[in-house]
């Protein structure tokens, strides 16, 4: 037999109790900010930030019925950045100079911000970084959406600072 919640707590304070964080402690995902450089760029998606150790597996001698995995090669995902068209041709030169053969590897900074969405609490940092894919609107003459361009960076190293 399921007892009722104590008095006062209710089925709010029941959902709470179950859940890991205080609402408080949760960051929302479109407080964030990205830095090329030292310079702040606005976005209004930012996508595909991870990582992967790929593991390496063998079996030991002897022992032909266990396969052991060792950690392998780190491989870092694309990020993929997509934002409002606009009127400034700087990430368009940046990859321009890439198309060309002069690559310009910058450092990138994703900060979550808190929920004043003012203050950086948590900073991913992309070493390296530089443009490996464009992709222009996509026009409709019937369509009503803003237009987004898409952006895609490789890098070399990340952390989490």
């Amino acid at each position: 037999m399921a007892s009722a919640p104590p008095a006062g707590q209710g089925q709010q304070g029941a959902a709470a109790a179950a859940s890991p964080l205080a609402p408080s402690e949760m960051y929302r995902n479109y407080n964030f900010l990205l830095r090329l450089d030292s310079t702040e760029v606005r976005f209004t998606e930012c996508l595909g930030l991870g990582m992967r150790i790929e593991p390496i597996r063998y079996r030991e001698s002897g022992v032909g019925n266990v396969v052991r995995a060792l950690p392998g090669p780190v491989a870092y995902a694309e990020v993929v950045l997509r934002y409002g068209l606009a009127t400034t041709p700087d990430l368009w030169n940046w990859l321009k100079r890439t198309a060309e053969g002069a690559v310009v590897r910058r450092n990138v900074t994703i900060s979550q911000l808190d929920n004043d969405g003012a203050t950086p609490r948590i900073n991913w940092n992309l070493y390296g970084a530089w443009p490996c894919q464009w992709s222009g609107v996509p026009f409709d003459a019937l369509g009503r959406e803003a237009a987004i361009e898409e952006l895609r960076l490789a890098f070399d190293r990340l952390d989490r600072a």
